[in-house]
């Protein structure tokens, strides 16, 4: 009886991690509306951002951040929890960039629902006219996790699993992030951002809580990116006080260190880096692009995923991460933990409200995205409460709470 209640647990997480990969009707709704309203609206058509503010779009002295995104209302609720919460939002300038099919429905929406503060610029990836060698490079990325997906997945099914909470990471295999061309492309936000120096990257699943301002100032100490090492967080009740692990403390970073990510049976991986390493969250991360065009970062990810190729797709889970994990080798400088709190996107997401909001930006990493219903209403509440649901659009599709 135990195997048959862990065996229905197991195959109750499986469906739920499924339900993932659907495209809400509303979602699919606003869209096609938004698309409509570009073909017939000159005001949808508007240049984004107002000639008077482009000046702007390559300006180091403003505060750029980057959103690579196919969902609208996803990046209109970052955009929005950003300039809410900044102290200086008129230094703002929003880089939103997607693909071909999104483009028009991206650009009405931002046309149509303008921020008096902040610019927004919203680009298609058809209108970068890249290098040949980019391009090839690019294609041979996508292909090449798409093959680690179709391994990991066809793998996936075969094996008989008993439901054991630590197994729940086996099932990232089924995120449609993991196949996702936009998701992959930030490795080349050198080419995507020429005549920047100086970014901030927000993942679309994400809320920000609290001024960002500070990130575009930090010292990253001759590191190329900022970012989040994944650890825990402890609650001390008597006190009322949030501690944060150290960085590599007894602690650190629980069920998610490089063990997790890599196959340590294949000898390239094994020689290289260590099992009980930590690893650090994607989602909100601070780049210096000008050091990052001096290393040699996005090639060494190109030969990780070549040796991928050769080893018959055996070296990594797939998603964005592990690759980046091994291609930012040394390049990469904690920040405070208090910047990023990421899963709660998970069946059992962080739940301590002083902790939830503490954090200055909170991650809906994991399959229960915010605009889905299967998530937890407590933290998806942290996310609606910046759609906009008076609009006409969002009423008329039935985006509700």
């Amino acid at each position: 009886m135990e195997h048959v209640v862990r065996t229905a647990k197991w195959h109750e997480t499986l469906y739920w991690h499924l339900a993932a990969h659907g495209v809400p009707k509303s979602l699919h709704c606003l869209s096609l509306k938004l698309a409509e309203e570009y073909a017939v609206n000159a005001v949808a058509r508007s240049r984004l951002p107002l000639p008077q503010y482009v000046y702007r779009l390559g300006d180091p002295s403003f505060h750029h951040v980057v959103l690579l995104t196919d969902n609208i209302l996803a990046a209109s609720v970052v955009i929005s929890s950003t300039t809410k919460t900044s102290s200086y939002p008129e230094k703002l300038v929003f880089h939103v960039v997607t693909d071909k099919k999104t483009y028009t429905s991206m650009h009405a929406w931002f046309a149509l629902n303008t921020i008096d503060s902040a610019v927004v610029e919203v680009k298609g990836l058809h209108e970068y006219d890249w290098s040949h060698d980019v391009n090839v490079a690019v294609k041979e990325m996508l292909e090449i996790h798409h093959q680690i997906w179709n391994r990991k997945y066809h793998s996936l099914k075969k094996e008989e699993f008993e439901y054991e909470e630590e197994n729940d990471h086996k099932l990232d295999v089924l995120s449609p992030s993991s196949v996702s061309l936009l998701n992959h492309l930030r490795i080349h936000l050198p080419e995507l951002f020429p005549d920047l120096n100086k970014v901030v990257f927000l993942d679309d699943d994400v809320v920000v809580q609290h001024d960002l301002s500070s990130l575009w100032e930090l010292d990253l100490n001759q590191k190329v990116m900022g970012a989040v090492k994944i650890q825990r967080l402890l609650q001390l009740h008597r006190t009322n006080h949030i501690i944060f692990d150290s960085w590599c403390g007894p602690y650190c970073c629980p069920g998610r260190k490089y063990k997790d990510y890599f196959n340590f049976t294949e000898p390239i991986i094994s020689s290289n880096v260590r099992q009980d390493r930590c690893g650090w969250l994607y989602g909100v991360n601070v780049f210096d692009l000008k050091k990052w065009r001096k290393t040699n970062i996005t090639a060494v990810y190109h030969q990780w995923l070549k040796h991928s190729l050769n080893s018959g797709f055996a070296l990594w889970h797939p998603g964005a991460l592990p690759p980046a994990l091994l291609a930012f080798e040394n390049h990469v400088h904690r920040i405070d933990p208090s910047w990023h709190i990421a899963g709660l996107g998970y069946q059992n997401p962080p739940s301590d409200k002083h902790m939830l909001e503490a954090a200055a930006v909170v991650h809906f990493s994991g399959p229960a995205k915010p605009w889905l219903e299967i998530g937890s209403p407590e933290v998806r509440g942290m996310w609606i409460r910046h759609v906009n649901l008076s609009n006409e659009h969002i009423r008329r599709c039935g985006i509700t709470v």
